[in-house]
């Protein structure tokens, strides 16, 4: 679940489909106009294709060419659900009979009349390998410190008193959502240089964990196919990682800045100021000044003095570094093995029993992860991969650890998809490669690593037969976006690893509901598609004004309506607004409004699940 940056309420969990719901008798005369939805970026030629049809009535279709010439007819079929009181049916348009290339439109006729935007139908890599692109220039937008590309939205060097910074002691908290200070903060150490890196959403807060996941992400797309501005990216997050493992001490710096500040103590936090980044460089506080932990941003240890570090930080930090080692294994063999040591030495720091809560994120309430089996069989599956580059003879052994972990998740853990919680989808995939030609004392094979692989697969598919619009996740709970990207991910990992297209159609419909195949016509993804957040839950964005795009981001997408309850324009903040109220239920909402951070903050973690679902959308037949 991601956690807005001005709000820490948690949503209570309701149904996904409408049950129940009353709507009136509509006559054809009385008909509401319906609103068809697609794929805006598009369709691959050979893919299952669908769209949706928003209405009252049935009605005939037909699909139409930049020139005006039908190129097919078709009839709506049954409904698939209600949505809300104004559009009691959801129909789905079946469009996979088109497939010459080009650039297409669909008219509906009869009892609703209605047409979509344009939409393209093409070969994947031309429609969504440039989306990879796309979503690393909102990684360039995020970088913080003095490495700065200035970009769409002007970006200055930000955060230098990040090079001097002091270490605390973890913060207490308490209050009805575990957000509230209830101690001083208290120094325990440094200086220690953590300048650099990203800001990890919508404010200026940088997250070991956060960085680490995406890190992941990025580094599989760049070793599966290498480009010069993601290399740029990756080595800034590394960079960035490696200063915050301590080598020396064996102690792993697991956040920079502080989100919630305290009347009671007397300081703002990062969450309290709505402001230009380059904007807290300047400013001339004093220790006791409310605004000093905004200049002079406390740092907070993972593992206390180089004690045991939870494993869910180990995994996916070392297999963030171990990443970086099969990335530069031939261009830069001294620096692969450098990361290969970092990994290493991070993922024997792993604390494995009597773990405790997680640690994620100061409160843990931001970001409450539970499930670390899954890091750390990532963490060993990617060790594993980079001795062998490498010609480690550690490679057999980490690859055991990976199996051992693997099954664990599978026995242990309470299961989800890809997302920044759960990370096995891609540790399984890539583990079965390793246990190809059997390894000896693994816990276990390829054939079950597979079928967990499935079993994810299955659960979303019988999800998204509950939704009118087929999307395996809800949109009553956080993270509507990049679950539906790691749904689309992990059916490209299965159906390269199987040769088993099966899920096809169900990976494709959750890419399409990302990209406006939702109820509310909007891609989640800003500057792609004809329809998407213009006012996005971001200060230099917002601050930089709405025409400048923060091209490449990723919103949450629709939630619960009871995580809009609270919203608030934030102090400072220029108001920005776009209706979508016609497409909500009493259940869920999407509002591209600057004050909706639980539908329209974007974050460094759905960007890069958004960047793995893209590439290998892009590189599949």
């Amino acid at each position: 679940m991601m956690v807005s940056s001005w709000s820490r309420t948690v949503a209570a969990v309701s149904a996904l489909v409408l049950g129940g719901l009353t709507v009136p008798a509509v006559s054809a005369a009385a008909a509401v106009r319906g609103e068809v939805r697609v794929d805006q970026v598009g369709y691959g030629i050979t893919e299952t294709k669908h769209a949706y049809l928003l209405s009252s009535a049935p009605g005939s279709f037909s699909v139409v060419d930049e020139r005006g010439r039908t190129v097919h007819r078709g009839r709506t079929g049954q409904s698939l659900g209600a949505w809300n009181a104004k559009y009691p049916a959801v129909y789905q348009l079946d469009l996979s009979k088109v497939w010459l290339p080009g650039k297409y439109r669909i008219e509906v006729t009869g009892e609703t009349k209605a047409t979509s935007p344009t939409f393209r139908v093409d070969t994947k890599d031309r429609l969504f390998t440039p989306l990879v692109r796309a979503t690393n220039e909102f990684f360039q937008a995020q970088r913080d410190g003095d490495d700065i590309i200035p970009g769409r939205l002007d970006r200055k060097p930000s955060h230098l008193a990040d090079k001097q910074a002091t270490v605390y002691e973890w913060p207490a908290f308490g209050g009805e959502f575990g957000d509230e200070i209830t101690e001083p903060l208290k120094p325990a150490g440094g200086p220690v240089d953590v300048e650099g890196g990203w800001v990890d959403a919508g404010d200026f807060v940088k997250f070991t964990s956060n960085t680490a996941y995406s890190l992941a992400e990025l580094g599989y797309v760049l070793r599966e196919d290498y480009d010069r501005a993601l290399a740029a990216e990756v080595k800034l997050g590394l960079d960035w990682l490696d200063k915050m493992w301590d080598e020396k001490s064996k102690t792993l710096y697991a956040q920079v800045g502080i989100g919630t500040g305290s009347d009671k103590f007397g300081f703002l936090g990062d969450h309290d100021v709505w402001r230009n980044p380059h904007d807290d460089d300047p400013l001339d506080v004093k220790p006791g000044d409310p605004k000093y932990f905004v200049k002079h941003r406390p740092v907070f240890p993972a593992n206390p003095g180089g004690s045991a570090l939870s494993p869910n930080l180990a995994g996916r930090v070392a297999a963030a570094f171990a990443l970086g080692a099969q990335v530069e294994s031939r261009r830069n063999p001294s620096l692969a093995k450098k990361y290969l040591a970092e990994a290493a030495s991070v993922f024997a720091q792993a604390k494995t029993e009597n773990v405790g809560e997680l640690v994620t994120a100061f409160p843990h309430a931001y970001y409450p992860e539970s499930s670390w089996r899954d890091d750390m069989e990532l963490g060993a599956t990617q060790l594993a991969l980079a001795a062998k580059a490498l010609r480690d003879p550690r490679s057999a052994e980490w690859t055991r650890q990976a199996a051992h972990w693997a099954k664990a998740y599978i026995d242990v853990e309470e299961k989800s998809t890809l997302n920044l919680y759960d990370t096995s989808a891609l540790a399984h995939a890539e583990l079965a490669k390793l246990l190809r030609h059997g390894v000896p004392g693994a816990a276990l094979g390829p054939k079950e690593l597979i079928g967990d692989l499935r079993r994810q697969l299955d659960e979303g598919v019988a999800s998204a037969a509950q939704s009118p619009f087929r999307t395996a996740v809800s949109v009553k709970e956080f993270d509507a976006a990049s679950k539906s990207f790691g749904f689309a991910a992990t059916e490209r990992l299965y159906a390269d690893l199987t040769g088993d297209r099966r899920y096809a159609a169900f990976g494709s419909q959750q890419r399409n509901f990302t990209l406006g195949a939702n109820a509310w016509g909007v891609s989640l993804v800003v500057g792609v598609g004809t329809t998407y957040p213009r006012c996005p839950h971001h200060q230099a964005a917002n601050l930089a004004g709405e025409e400048k795009l923060l091209y490449g981001a990723v919103v949450n997408g629709p939630n619960g309506a009871e995580n809009f309850e609270h919203m608030e324009l934030p102090p400072g903040s220029k108001d920005c607004k776009k209706p979508f109220e016609a497409f909500d239920t009493p259940e869920s909402r999407y509002a591209d409004d600057l004050a909706s951070w639980p539908s329209n903050e974007p974050a460094i973690d759905f960007t890069s699940t958004a960047m793995l679902a893209f590439a290998l959308t892009g590189r599949s037949w």
